[in-house]
């Protein structure tokens, strides 16, 4: 489950393509550079558009403020085909995903540190995470989707609660208690949800599921 980044109502970028996709692209690009080398306290319309070599009223037109800028990146982000890894088992899936996840996170430096930093302190950062993240969660309920059909799991079993469980061990060492990056977290994490998984531990009760 890589982070990337959700749309905002005021982001105002529509999707052309041309010089107007060539502009999102070099201003996107400059939003994110400039973040994770000064800081959301540094970022400005103005520094954003001398470093993207666009001209500020173009800027201030489009995205508005820095809230628009971080929004858009984030949906910049989200907008791809990205989806999760098919290993057979669903402990390699969630492997996968974790690998991604270490390997996003603990890139010197790091956009995905940086935008979540940014999302405390700007409300459409904010919002526009929550909806990267409602899209990663959807689309990786397909692991857990296929790990019932192979009998991995019991069904019923619930893809969000245990995405969340696998994937958490990775935010919490790295981001919260900025821990050195373990190469045998990944793993150690997947499985764990996994194993759980597969005692029902993520699975309603008959009754819960009507």
């Amino acid at each position: 489950m890589t982070s990337s980044t959700p749309a905002s109502g005021n982001s105002g970028a529509a999707r052309p393509g041309g010089r107007s996709a060539r502009v999102r692209a070099q201003v996107l690009e400059a939003t994110g550079r400039r973040l994770v080398e000064q800081g959301y306290d540094a970022l400005t319309v103005d520094s954003v558009a001398e470093a993207a070599g666009v001209h500020r009223t173009t800027v201030y037109r489009r995205w508005r403020d820095v809230g628009g800028l971080l929004a858009d990146l984030l949906e910049a982000a989200a907008d791809d085909s990205w989806r999760p890894a098919d290993t057979g088992s669903l402990e390699g899936d969630l492997t996968a995903m974790n690998q991604e996840i270490l390997a996003a996170v603990a890139a010197e430096p790091s956009l995905t540190t940086a935008l979540i930093a940014a999302s405390f302190r700007s409300p459409e950062a904010a919002r526009a995470l929550r909806a990267f993240w409602e899209d990663r969660y959807a689309r990786s309920a397909e692991a857990v989707t296929r790990a019932v059909d192979r009998g991995e799991v019991p069904p019923g079993t619930a893809p969000r609660p245990l995405l969340v469980a696998a994937t958490a061990p990775l935010y919490q060492e790295l981001v919260l208690l900025g821990s050195a990056p373990d190469p045998a977290l990944p793993g150690a994490a997947a499985r764990a949800a996994a194993l759980a998984a597969a005692a029902g531990a993520f699975t309603a009760p008959a009754a819960e599921r009507g």
